[in-house]
């Protein structure tokens, strides 16, 4: 998805990711630097989404005809707070196409972003791929009345409901809220499990 900038398209994805979509971006090293807020709120609601940087050399604007790497360091800490994303390095257009399907594979079943990190030569290179008749895809979790957030699943990673569907989505910052059939109540304080 790409908008008028680099912080309309990553929180256009991020939108179109709650609203059900599976959803992706591109961009380059500087426009990387501006979606580092908006990285920082999607790791933050756990907001299964996937972000090509293809990185080119040199800071600022960069040299976009030239081969670098730089953002890898980005990728991992170029937000706010503590969060874990996964970064995916491809070397070929081959390792490009598969990677991009893992990418989308991988950000729906951890709920995390993912990052497609190639490099300028990548993304420039022409070769032969293969395409497979079949690609193994992975959907996001849902369950009815289960609570985006903090549910106490055996692989840790909660269903994600989805705007539009009937779930009251909302995030508790208070302690003394807890969901009942996926409303939202007050009372005790919530235990942790």
């Amino acid at each position: 998805m790409q908008m008028e900038d680099e912080i309309g398209s990553i929180c256009s994805v991020i939108g179109a990711v709650w609203a059900g979509a599976k959803a992706m971006t591109a961009t380059s090293g500087p426009g990387f630097s501006l979606m580092q807020e908006a990285i920082g709120y999607a790791a933050f609601t756990e907001t299964p989404l996937v972000i090509v940087d293809v990185q080119r050399a040199g800071p600022g604007t960069g040299q976009a005809t030239r081969v670098g790497s730089g953002d890898h360091m980005q990728a991992k800490w170029g937000s706010h707070g503590d969060y874990q994303v996964i970064a995916l390095s491809p070397w070929s257009v081959q390792e490009m196409y598969d990677q991009a399907i893992e990418a989308f594979n991988l950000a729906e079943q951890y709920r995390v972003p993912v990052f497609l990190m190639a490099e300028e030569a990548v993304g420039h290179l022409r070769e032969r791929m293969d395409v497979k008749p079949e690609v193994k895809v992975v959907n996001r979790g849902k369950k009815k009345g289960a609570p985006p957030f903090g549910t106490p699943e055996d692989d840790g990673v909660p269903p994600m409901p989805s705007f539009g569907e009937g779930e009251n989505l909302l995030s508790l910052a208070q302690p003394t809220m807890r969901w009942v059939s996926g409303r939202r109540m007050t009372g005790k304080p919530m235990k942790n499990s």
